[in-house]
């Protein structure tokens, strides 16, 4: 088991308030299930620049950001390529590794000072099958993380680190004026130096 959750504590009600507030938004569920999820999170603190998961190892367990913000990065040689990012109210994991069980190639760290609650990959499917309106939240939230990995997606295969910008401006623009630029230009696979010029220009034409 992972030592984040080893080192964890169990939760009160009150401190899982804000999580089963989004939750039954996204889709109701049962007092048992919200017993069942404050009995198997766990909270975890995470400095800015601390990694929550190393590649190479299986992805146990799947984060809840409530405060911070998280990047998930490859690794080549000396070179690091940011593959997605993700802020508050917000699943994080290596998903691939998550679901199957498998090592992962991502690695994931917080480019922020971090509040998560975390969950393993036992408990959830213990809570699919003990609470099936569960299935039905998280189905809501796996959709979610796949659009969100399909814009990603599109925005890997645009050539024009214009186009590039621009969508990333109307898909997140949260991020814009948060995250540092070596990470944006990073997750939109251009350099830095274009970022920047790309970013100037824009600004003289509002």
């Amino acid at each position: 088991m992972n030592k984040l959750i080893e080192k964890s504590i169990s939760i009160t009600r009150e401190e899982a308030n804000p999580l089963l507030f989004i939750f039954n938004t996204i889709s109701p569920i049962s007092k048992g299930a919200e017993n069942y999820l404050i009995k198997n999170l766990h909270p975890i603190k995470l400095a800015k620049g601390k990694i929550l998961h190393h590649s190479g190892e299986i992805c146990e367990q799947v984060f809840f950001v409530l405060q911070g913000a998280v990047r998930g990065y490859i690794k080549e040689d000396d070179k690091d390529s940011t593959t997605w990012i993700t802020i508050e109210n917000e699943m994080v994991a290596a998903i691939y590794s998550f679901i199957n069980q498998v090592p992962s190639i991502e690695n994931m760290q917080a480019i922020e000072d971090c509040s998560l609650m975390a969950m393993s990959h036992t408990a959830m499917h213990e809570m699919f099958d003990l609470h099936p309106e569960t299935n039905i939240l998280a189905r809501k939230i796996f959709e979610k993380y796949y659009s969100d990995a399909e814009v990603r997606a599109l925005i890997a295969r645009l050539k024009s680190a214009d186009k590039k910008y621009k969508f990333f401006l109307e898909t997140y623009s949260q991020l814009s004026n948060r995250i540092p630029l070596k990470y944006i230009a990073s997750f939109l696979g251009i350099k830095l130096e274009t970022l920047s010029r790309v970013r100037g220009l824009k600004a003289k034409k509002v």
